[in-house]
């Protein structure tokens, strides 16, 4: 069903979230609550059925410290270990700090889902805006819902019986760049390793099938040559490089967003350098309210 009016969700007798969807696809930005103090329990599972129900949120005009930021994100599911390789805040290992510039370019403006070359990759991300060119610097998201339902239908015949490789993608540059030896590259990819998916996906909550592969580290249909693989992998990525399955956001301090990693993929547009620009994020693992995230 697609979303596009303005609603009114109850949390409790005193209190109505407005939710005002951004595309029928996917979505919808949350207003009437403090993102500052601590959810009830009802508030919580409210933001979750929005998130569910549109897939990303967005919230204007919040003022969310560490502390918060992290206290937030638990209130959904486990906080992932801290990252190898970005920066974090201090006190709090578990906040990323994306920050960049001229000097630090980003790696990730390109279409991804998170880390899907782990077995289980993260269930959800939340991120909040603290540094912001004067413009420039939006983030795109894509549904994995409208890129499976608008395929045709001889093709959604036979996809969900192929399986797919991922790997660390662009990230092999992390371990690559500068060095006259694979010594990194072959430590990376034996600590951050490979995972085989299902091309199509069945959401543990929505029960929605989704397509599930992206071009950040999607690198191989599974029994299928190089050739034949790469050929429906271009296709399928551009397929869901469509804008009718995306959402643009652009940031305002006090943006915050948070997404359902298992069914969209999203886009950090990098043209905002050489200025600079620093987002916190924390990745939450595991959905404390689904048995399988």
């Amino acid at each position: 069903m697609l979303a596009t009016e303005r609603t009114n969700l109850t949390v409790n007798n005193s209190q109505h979230l407005t939710v005002t969807p951004v595309t029928p696809m996917l979505g919808a930005e949350i207003a009437n609550i403090d993102l500052s103090q601590p959810l009830t329990s009802a508030q919580a599972d409210a933001l979750y059925d929005c998130l569910i129900a549109h897939s990303v949120i967005f919230f204007r005009d919040q003022s969310v410290p560490p502390a918060q930021h992290m206290a937030l994100a638990e209130s959904f599911g486990t906080v992932d270990d801290p990252h190898p390789v970005y920066a974090h805040v201090d006190g709090y290992d578990s906040i990323m700090v994306l920050a960049n510039d001229a000097n630090n370019p980003p790696d990730t403006d390109g279409w991804h889902t998170d880390v899907t070359y782990h077995a289980d990759p993260p269930f959800a991300s939340l991120l909040v805006a603290r540094d912001l060119p004067l413009c420039g610097g939006d983030t795109l998201w894509a549904s994995m819902y409208a890129a499976w339902e608008s395929l045709p239908q001889a093709m959604q015949q036979w996809l969900p019986e192929l399986r797919a490789v991922h790997d660390m993608g662009d990230f092999r540059n992390n371990f690559t760049v500068g060095e006259k030896t694979t010594d990194k590259l072959d430590n990376a990819m034996l600590t951050f390793g490979q995972a085989i998916h299902d091309v199509v996906k069945t959401h543990p909550v929505s029960g929605k099938r989704y397509l599930y592969v992206n071009e950040g580290f999607t690198n191989h249909i599974v029994g299928m040559t190089t050739r034949e693989s790469r050929r429906l992998l271009n296709f399928l990525f551009d397929h869901i490089n469509r804008p009718e399955h995306q959402v643009r956001f652009s940031w305002r301090p006090g943006s915050v967003a948070m997404w359902d990693n298992r069914c969209t993929q999203h886009y950090a547009v990098a043209d905002y350098l050489p200025h600079y620009r620093c987002m916190h994020r924390i990745t939450i693992v595991a959905d404390r309210r689904s048995s399988t995230s």
